[in-house]
């Protein structure tokens, strides 16, 4: 793989609802867990909770916005992720081809 893989930033787009929150604060410009957690159905204290995963990763930023943070996506860090991506998807396509040659000789020899 071109890119090392960052286990901590796929931890934190692995959980379902922080991919969710992502999602919002793309679509959104950005957004505050107050305003996530009413979105997602979970609890301010749950919703910061997923941000501050979401932020050690470096995928979003806070900054102070009044009694709360204002959260935006780091493109910069998001676009890092879809790299690794694809490379993985791109390492697991040439293991495939690979399995698939040594299955497709495999069966040729018992055809001989």
């Amino acid at each position: 793989m071109s890119t090392a893989v960052d286990d901590a930033l796929w931890s934190a787009i692995g959980d379902p609802t922080r991919r969710r929150m992502l999602d919002l604060l793309l679509t959104e410009g950005g957004g505050t867990a107050t305003r996530l957690g009413q979105q997602l159905a979970v609890t301010r204290q749950g919703a910061a909770k997923h941000l501050v995963v979401l932020e050690r990763a470096g995928l979003v930023r806070g900054t102070a916005a009044g009694r709360e943070k204002q959260y935006r996506v780091d493109d910069a860090q998001l676009a890092r992720a879809a790299a690794q991506l694809a490379s993985v998807g791109e390492a697991w396509d040439a293991r495939l081809q690979r399995i698939k040659r040594i299955a497709e000789a495999i069966q040729q020899k018992g055809q001989d």
